[in-house]
């Protein structure tokens, strides 16, 4: 294991994310001014535990904003995923700096899906949709005006 973290003689350092976990809302398709189509999107994965030292059930729920910039997989994106949706999606981590419409630096933390690297696995169809709407967390975890800007 240790050997496929060298190369060359160099260590490999990667940067490499997986999540699982519920579509927030439907994904919002946009087409940037040089014609290449973007997918912008939240998946919720929640973590549940029993506290050692009450015994009651406690529930976190991270909210993940995904980006695919992959013109195949925007085009399963666009088709079939909606509120609600169980997705598996690997991706890289970025971080990105803009500035919002008062001229603040705002950075913004996503799994960048891009290149042949990324991967979308469906796990529930639209037959199934219902049943798995009732575990997605409700809200709008990002309701600030966070437009990229293209």
């Amino acid at each position: 294991m240790l050997k496929s973290m060298w190369s060359n003689g160099r260590k490999v350092l990667v940067n490499r994310i997986t999540i699982t976990g519920y579509v927030g809302r439907d994904p919002e398709i946009r087409t940037t001014d040089k014609g290449a189509k973007v997918a912008n999107f939240s998946v919720a994965t929640t973590e549940k535990w029993k506290d050692k030292s009450t015994g009651e059930q406690k529930e976190r729920t991270e909210w993940h904003r995904c980006v695919c910039w992959s013109e195949g997989l925007v085009g399963v994106i666009e088709r079939f995923v909606k509120t609600g949706t169980h997705v598996l999606i690997e991706g890289q981590v970025q971080t990105r700096k803009w500035t919002d419409k008062d001229g603040m630096d705002r950075y913004t933390t996503e799994v960048v899906m891009s290149g042949f690297t990324s991967k979308l696995e469906l796990l529930s169809s639209k037959s199934e949709e219902p049943a798995a709407a009732k575990n997605v967390p409700t809200g709008d975890p990002f309701a600030i005006d966070d437009k990229i800007p293209f």
